[in-house]
């Protein structure tokens, strides 16, 4: 009961000195974390871009309207000359009530103008000057070779690719956020620990001087109680920076301006159960999703690198209008035209090109599924690993929770011993020490527990 008394009244002085800092829990570590972290922020913003990039491409399905308007001044200029000559006059032949040339067909199948108009030369001159071009065109695609929805489907994926790379950067956050606050957390109890330690070998130097008073013990005993507690002192003060500096890294992953400090909950340390979570595939994994995007959009790129050299079918339509240009002085073109048509292309050679890009894209799909297998395969073996630990980890704190007990029987024995006579100080001071010992095996144990339990979340994709 001294002992438990002497654990909760440093508990308690430890309490109102962590009332003046800010006090988290660990879902507030995590939140706060999470809202801080700037890589999060990053991924956020890639997949709104690639949100963007999606509705980009889907507008290539649709048809492309565009306005054309042109206007240029040229000084060019020149003449054209019309060559004369005699030009027939035509007469009226009776029999067929038609007009006809009045000409004599000569023997030889010339022939002779009976009649005729002189035609002289005429000179033309024309001026380019300002000319003015508008108008409205629309395109629409009918086939593009699958190029189209190709990579629309590439834009799909790489958004999907995205958002996982969101939730394996929340995980990573939540990760590392645990690690740091539960390593304030031993910090803070080590601290505690060596503080209980320091309240039992202060209590018994008291003791130990009235035994040396009353001349039942030796000073000897008194000088090896004194060192102690110098040990302890130190111990204590190296806990203390060892806090301190945990609480700042928490501050820092968390972004908090003042450095805050573990909540004193005791959730927050206690054990999380003797279950590990059910999960045993790694198909939840963010980093398997992101390497099966991976590898599809490998396989996108041939269905894209193919449709290189298939056909290409396009629906084109518009209206222009032309002002411009003089001849003779006056206005050449000033009139407007609708016009519509298909364009069809095919590149029927190109000297092995496009052979060579497609096997070419058909390795790196190949490169992509063996990245992936080698990386399940790792994952797996990651998830073994971390499902171990966590259950040495519930071993580990079972067992120091029962040397713990057996330390503090074997004190309390060790102390009755010594006030009896019947064992000397160093025996008690070594199970005071083991008591100590136990203390802080038995802190690490539950921090590790947690930590480990975290790992397997994440390790299992359920983090």
């Amino acid at each position: 009961m001294k002992l438990t008394r002497i654990f909760l009244s440093v508990l308690c002085a430890a309490t109102s000195l962590q009332l003046t800092a800010q006090e988290i829990s660990l879902e507030q570590a995590r939140n706060l974390a999470l809202e801080h972290n700037r890589d999060i922020h990053k991924s956020q913003l890639t997949l709104e871009q690639t949100g963007h990039d999606v509705k980009a491409y889907r507008t290539n399905f649709y048809p492309r309207i565009s306005l054309i308007a042109a206007d240029f001044y040229s000084t060019a200029k020149g003449d054209m000359t019309l060559t004369g000559g005699n030009l027939p006059i035509y007469v009226m032949n009776p029999a067929t009530g038609t007009y006809v040339p009045n000409v004599t067909v000569n023997a030889d199948g010339s022939y002779t103008l009976n009649q005729y108009a002189m035609f002289p030369d005429q000179t033309i001159d024309y001026k380019v000057k300002n000319v003015f071009l508008g108008g409205i065109q629309l395109q629409q695609p009918l086939y593009m070779g699958g190029k189209i929805s190709t990579a629309y489907r590439m834009a799909k994926i790489g958004q999907q690719m995205a958002d996982e790379n969101i939730a394996l950067t929340r995980a990573q956050v939540i990760l590392r956020t645990d690690e740091a606050y539960m390593q304030a957390v031993r910090a803070r109890e080590l601290k505690q620990v060596a503080e209980s330690y320091k309240q039992l070998l202060l209590e018994l130097q008291k003791n130990v001087e009235s035994a040396v008073r009353h001349g039942l013990r030796t000073r000897n005993d008194l000088l090896k109680v004194q060192v102690k507690l110098n040990e302890a002192e130190l111990n204590i003060q190296r806990a203390q920076n060892g806090y301190r500096l945990a609480c700042m890294n928490l501050g820092q992953i968390i972004g908090a301006d003042d450095t805050p400090a573990p909540s004193q909950d005791g959730d927050d340390i206690a054990t999380i159960g003797h279950s590990a979570p059910t999960q045993s595939g790694v198909g939840g994994r963010p980093e398997h999703s992101i390497l099966q995007h991976k590898a599809d959009l490998a396989a996108q790129q041939v269905r894209l690198t193919r449709s290189d050299y298939l056909p290409t079918l396009a629906l084109m339509g518009g209206y222009t209008y032309a002002n411009g240009g003089e001849i003779a002085g006056r206005k050449f073109i000033n009139n407007g035209s609708a016009y519509v048509g298909v364009a069809l292309k095919w590149n029927l050679f190109s000297f092995g090109e496009n052979t060579h890009k497609l096997r070419s894209a058909r390795a790196k799909q190949q490169i992509a599924e063996l990245e992936l297998q080698d990386a399940d395969e790792k994952m797996d073996l990651e998830l073994n690993q971390a499902r171990n630990n966590y259950e040495e980890a519930q071993t580990e704190l079972q067992l120091n929770e029962r040397a713990l007990g057996q330390a503090e029987e074997n004190m309390k024995m060790s102390r009755a011993q010594y006030d009896h006579g019947l064992e000397p100080l160093s025996d008690l001071l070594e199970a005071q020490s083991l008591w100590q010992q136990a203390s802080a095996n038995l802190v690490e144990a539950r921090c590790q527990l947690r930590v480990a339990h975290t790992r397997l979340l994440k390790a299992s994709g359920q983090l």
